[in-house]
């Protein structure tokens, strides 16, 4: 396990963008605070949650954010908002929401993308967007043992066929693993690979994760819209995000 061990804090905007861009990730350290930690934990406690098909101990629930005010607050969080107008501009679509609760004992996720450029069963035609990020927000610490995050830098620039995006790994060799305190996002974007250590811990690890794209960059085929009823009731902050998940560049 190669922990990164990059100082995130030191960063000024310019080089945060850059490693995003070159490096294929970044980390905005100390964005959730412990009130509201607790305040997602209480609400998303009672979630109903699913288990995907190769561990019962992976568990996780689509779409939070129309069950949790606190959840649906974060899809227009200022510190992330702020970062996402200066790499994508002004005019951005929130895409997805998802909240997972790992389990101990379960295991490792492989290396993989979340970019399926032309649709997949996994994640419909959201993932065939050019340009798309997922926001990664850690509610509880990482360590090596509870289910750290791993990923390949620079992995979503390759242009070779081992970089075919619906292609799956065990490990790679140049791997690394970010072990962050709770409380900090992660950003990468979707053609990125990246997976999950096992969960050695006693305790479960809880991460939501949202996704963003610029308004340009539609997906190659329609996708179903937001209920406008939900749209409707979410937070005022979260509204302007909330767009047509078909919106795409009159160009």
């Amino acid at each position: 396990m190669d922990i990164d061990r990059t100082d995130f804090t030191s960063f000024s905007l310019a080089q945060r963008i850059r490693h995003l861009e070159v490096e294929g990730y970044v980390v905005l350290p100390d964005v959730l605070d412990a009130p509201r930690i607790e305040r997602l934990k209480a609400e998303l406690a009672d979630l109903p949650m699913q288990h995907k098909d190769y561990s019962v101990a992976q568990t996780y629930a689509l779409e939070p954010q129309w069950q949790s005010r606190a959840l649906a607050e974060l899809i227009g969080h200022p510190p992330i908002i702020e970062f996402l107008e200066a790499l994508m501009g002004p005019d951005i679509v929130f895409t997805r929401g998802l909240f997972t609760r790992t389990l101990s004992g379960s295991p490792e996720i492989s290396m993989h993308t979340d970019g399926q450029p032309y649709g997949s069963s996994i994640f419909g035609y959201e993932g065939s967007s050019p340009r798309l990020l997922r926001v990664l927000y850690y509610l509880d610490d990482l360590t090596p043992e509870r289910a750290p995050f791993r990923l390949i830098p620079r992995s979503h620039l390759s242009f070779h066929a081992e970089a075919n995006p619906y292609r799956r790994y065990e490990s790679h060799p140049q791997e690394i693993t970010l072990c962050p305190r709770a409380g900090p996002a992660v950003i990468i974007p979707v053609d990125l690979f990246h997976g999950t250590h096992p969960n050695r811990d006693t305790v479960p690890r809880e991460l939501i994760q949202l996704g963003y794209r610029p308004a340009w960059a539609g997906p190659v085929q329609p996708m179903e819209e937001w209920d406008p009823e939900l749209v409707k009731a979410a937070p005022a902050a979260a509204r302007p995000f909330l767009q047509s998940l078909n919106t795409t560049g009159l160009e």
